[in-house]
């Protein structure tokens, strides 16, 4: 992957961060289109988490066929990656769902959106604590000013304080901070270790333990739901694609850098949700919050772009 896309190069690699960001926003309307063919509502929490799961073991899945096919070689880890690899599938994949199934349950959707868009800011501090070479700077606090400011506006009409949510955003917390601490484990035991491995074996321990949770919760797929198994497997293809090139965006790349671009995931969301879903995502609600969200990358990534 290194020699064929060069993921050192500046320019190489955040045109990469932004495909991944783009991939990811179409889960937004994806698992509601997933969701609806499988009959799950919004209360059944091992259902979704079955679903979760099932969605990141073929992920991985497709990942191992993937380093099978392209280097001939089963890409399985050294009995010295088992403990690190299992961690981050713990941490990135287990519980950032867990964590997100559970609290959108318990607050609004706006609060998980705006929530959720906290795990590039929690990811830019923590590299600033473990990695001497990735440290908050201006710029870098201007930038998620910024971001965050982009977010917050695209769901401010719809934002509540009511205490009756408190538990649920703070667990949406909770996922956001797996998210961002599942970006620092990734920099930090992907040096001299293969992305393919890494991303393949974490993805499928983190989607058995979602699935062994969705079941112990009650939660039921028919999986002979060909429509509903179709979306499934076209967000495991996307989970594929968009982890195995983050993995290897953060190996060559500061946490900061690439993880800022998540902050438009939720932009991308509601641009997806519009052309499969035909919902509204457009006009000054949504082109003013993104143009903040924009800065806040740029001022984030400017020494890059000098």
């Amino acid at each position: 992957m290194k020699e064929k896309l060069n993921l050192k190069s500046n320019i190489i690699a955040l045109p990469a961060a932004l495909l991944c960001v783009m991939l990811w926003g179409t889960a937004f309307p994806l698992i509601k289109l997933g969701y609806a063919r499988f009959a799950v509502e919004q209360g059944d929490i091992g259902s979704k988490l079955l679903f979760a799961g099932i969605r990141f073991t073929l992920a991985g899945i497709l990942v191992y066929i993937f380093g099978l096919l392209a280097r001939k070689k089963a890409p399985n880890p050294r009995r010295s990656d088992i403990l690190p690899i299992a961690a981050l599938g713990v941490v990135q994949t287990t519980l950032q769902y867990l964590f997100a199934y559970i609290g959108v349950g318990l607050t609004t959707a706006t609060n998980t959106s705006i929530l959720t868009g906290t795990a590039s800011i929690f990811s830019v501090v923590l590299a600033a604590v473990f990695f001497k070479d990735d440290r908050m700077t201006a710029l870098k606090t201007l930038g998620c000013i910024a971001g965050l400011g982009g977010i917050v506006l695209v769901n401010a009409a719809d934002f509540s304080l009511n205490s009756a949510y408190f538990l649920g955003d703070i667990i949406v917390l909770l996922s956001a901070l797996s998210g961002a601490g599942g970006n620092i484990i990734t920099k930090k035991i992907s040096p001299n270790r293969d992305p393919v491995t890494v991303t393949a074996w974490q993805l499928v321990i983190g989607g058995v333990i979602l699935i062994i949770s969705g079941i112990i919760l009650g939660g039921n797929i028919d999986i002979f739901n060909y429509g509903g198994m179709i979306i499934l497997l076209w967000l495991s293809l996307v989970s594929a694609v968009s982890f195995l090139l983050w993995t290897a965006l953060l190996r060559y790349h500061p946490v900061s850098k690439i993880s800022v671009f998540t902050m438009l995931v939720p932009v991308f969301g509601a641009v997806w949700s519009w052309i499969l879903l035909g919902e509204n995502a457009f006009g000054a609600q949504t082109l003013i919050p993104l143009a903040l969200i924009a800065a806040g990358i740029v001022l984030v990534n400017i020494k890059v772009i000098k």
